[in-house]
């Protein structure tokens, strides 16, 4: 991938929740022809299987869950502040009514695994679907969360990835 460098996932440096929290991340599944990418600011990363991987969470009305949902890698985008408004964009229109990643003025690149990352990026991570579920109601040991984050009953469903590529974009 031009502009970027491939780096070992275990030799990254920064805060992953302020990653998350703050600097939100684009998740992106699909090819080039067909593809879909949403902003979000939950997950996880860590170590599990013998595996570098990253836990992500979509919720079934979102229009990216049909991408990630039905192909077999994704990816994590995070970008610099300068790129907030087209986070915005990502976060808040749907892939279904317009060409969100047209008016974000973000650039599609394929990655190496063959998803979809942003030429604007300053880190991705290429992922292969390794397991997914739904969060079950049931199984919360602290019923405030549903009630909550789930008044509709629209629990995610979670995927985890397996860290296949870690890119890091090159200074100018």
């Amino acid at each position: 991938m031009n502009g970027f460098r491939k780096i070992d996932p275990m030799a990254l440096t920064g805060n992953v929740f302020e990653m998350l929290d703050r600097d939100w991340m684009l998740i992106t599944a699909g090819d080039m022809l067909k593809h879909n990418t949403m902003t979000a600011s939950w997950g996880m990363f860590g170590f599990l299987w013998r595996k570098p991987v990253v836990n992500i969470f979509i919720r079934p009305q979102r229009y990216t869950y049909i991408f990630v949902d039905e192909s077999n890698h994704f990816s994590l985008s995070f970008f610099g502040s300068k790129y907030r408004e087209a986070l915005n964009i990502c976060g808040t229109k749907s892939g279904r009514d317009i060409d969100k990643i047209k008016e974000a003025n973000l650039t599609p690149i394929q990655t190496p695994n063959g998803t979809v990352s942003f030429l604007e990026a300053r880190l991705i991570f290429d992922c292969v679907k390794l397991y997914s579920d739904d969060i079950v109601p049931n199984c919360f040991n602290d019923n405030q969360i549903p009630l909550s984050i789930y008044p509709q009953n629209d629990f995610h469903r979670f995927f985890i990835g397996e860290i296949v590529g870690c890119y890091e974009r090159v200074a100018k």
